[in-house]
């Protein structure tokens, strides 16, 4: 059988802090109450030793791994492991066969852990699938990127999830307090150190005792680490944010929800959240652009004409010098007024759409560019709106077999106030109208 990845075959000298101190118990793990407190299901099979399928989805030093590593103390001789990234789908299928022989002869279960199983592809992920289903393996997958995008419906569906959530600040500081003894020197670090180096690992206890560690081994044996050298060592650590992962689409929604609830202070955090972390402005300016028409419309007429502008200013400068063009646009579109009704008009008729395709273009406003198609009838009876007075003749735009439907619902905010006038005008002439008309001619 294939060795788990976290065997060593030597013994290192040279062994990372956070290795040193993982946990090695349910009780020393530190966190996630909600999820392993007494009689939950993730503790209960770790206590009892029977295991369903499941998958741990969390961030980046969470405890994902350490889980995993407690169950294979637990079961050492039916527990395998792959990290996603290095091993291949010919490794996969050498183990499912591997795990079904076990199961024919034995009537055991192999616990087959993956390590960032996000990066099997479909067809890696599909292998696990018959195996899993007739109970010779227990996979248990760790991932950090959201399971629902990444983890095949099939293979999702077999498998518990356990949601870890980042570590707390005050959980990250007990953490780094229990890796002082273990760093091997004497040293005098203040609370507001340990602090700072809480908050900088975002959650990621992993991050943290790295850092710790990184702190340490530049100071001598009796000084003080002090808040000032820490933020000197770390101040050019890279922001939270996955370009590619859940966390973009997070902050997107952000900034537009920020934006749509008329709040240019969050709006422009968002943005700067984004910016700083390295994203690609142009993706930036297309939602705003977006932002234009779906959050503010008609309201106010400019807003596209501003994002418009912010998208050549965008090109033409680049960054970082965009930066205040990407936020005069996110003030401008936050502090405008909101209308949702061009969406609204377009879902509705789009509904309509795709329901009466089948329809056919009413005859008098058909195009008639051939004397063929003026001998089928196509344009007549067309009346040219310039040649009546107001410029404005009652006709029927809608196919014949539809009823005439109102879309479009203009706001009472902003420049749709002025809009609502016109409609109401146009109305007016056509009611106007339609009472001269006899019958036949409607």
């Amino acid at each position: 059988m294939q060795r788990s990845v976290f065997d060593n075959l030597n013994s290192p000298t040279e062994i990372p802090l956070a290795e040193k101190i993982r946990p090695r118990t349910l009780e020393e793990i530190c966190g996630h109450e909600k999820l392993l407190y007494p009689g939950s299901p993730l503790r209960s099979m770790i206590e009892k030793g029977t295991f369903s399928s499941f998958i741990l989805w969390g961030p980046p030093g969470s405890g994902k791994t350490t889980i995993a590593k407690l169950i294979e103390k637990l079961v050492p001789d039916r527990f395998f492991s792959f990290s996603a990234v290095l091993s291949k789908i010919a490794d996969v299928k050498k183990l499912m066969q591997q795990a079904q022989q076990i199961h024919l002869h034995h009537n055991r279960s192999s616990i087959v852990f993956v390590d960032e199983i996000h990066r099997f592809n479909k067809s890696q992920q599909d292998a696990f699938l018959p195996y899993v289903e007739s109970g010779a393996v227990v996979l248990i997958g760790a991932t950090t990127e959201n399971p629902s995008f990444e983890v095949i419906p099939a293979l999702l569906s077999r498998c518990h999830l356990f949601v870890l959530e980042p570590l707390g600040e005050e959980q990250i500081v007990t953490i780094l307090q229990n890796g002082l003894p273990h760093l091997g020197k004497r040293l005098n670090i203040a609370p507001e150190s340990l602090q700072i180096l809480a908050k900088k690992s975002g959650g990621d206890a992993r991050r943290g005792l790295n850092d710790l560690e990184l702190v340490c081994r530049n100071a001598e044996v009796g000084d003080t680490i002090t808040p000032e050298q820490i933020s000197t060592l770390l101040n050019k650590r890279s922001l939270f944010y996955d370009k590619r992962g859940e966390e973009h689409f997070n902050l997107i929604s952000a900034l537009q929800k920020s934006i749509r609830g008329s709040d240019p202070q969050a709006a422009v955090y968002w943005l700067a959240r984004m910016v700083e972390a390295g994203e690609d402005p142009l993706y930036i300016t297309r939602r705003l652009v977006r932002i234009a028409s779906e959050d503010v419309g008609l309201a106010d007429p400019q807003a596209i004409v501003q994002a418009m502008a912010v998208k050549e200013a965008v090109h033409f400068l680049g960054m970082p010098e965009a930066n205040t063009a990407l936020t005069q646009l996110t003030v401008y579109l936050a502090t405008a007024p909101k209308s949702n009704a061009l969406e609204t008009a377009y879902l509705t008729a789009q509904k309509d759409a795709a329901e009466s395709s089948h329809l056919k273009v009413p005859r008098a406003i058909r195009n008639a560019p051939t004397r063929l198609m003026k001998d089928l009838g196509y344009g007549e009876g067309y009346r040219y709106s310039h040649n009546y007075e107001n410029h404005y003749s009652y006709q029927r735009y809608f196919p014949e077999e539809m009823k005439e439907k109102t879309y479009y619902r203009p706001s009472r905010f902003g420049f749709e106030r002025e809009i609502q006038k016109r409609i109401e005008w146009w109305n007016r002439l056509k009611a106007e109208e339609l009472k001269k008309r006899s019958p036949s001619q409607d």
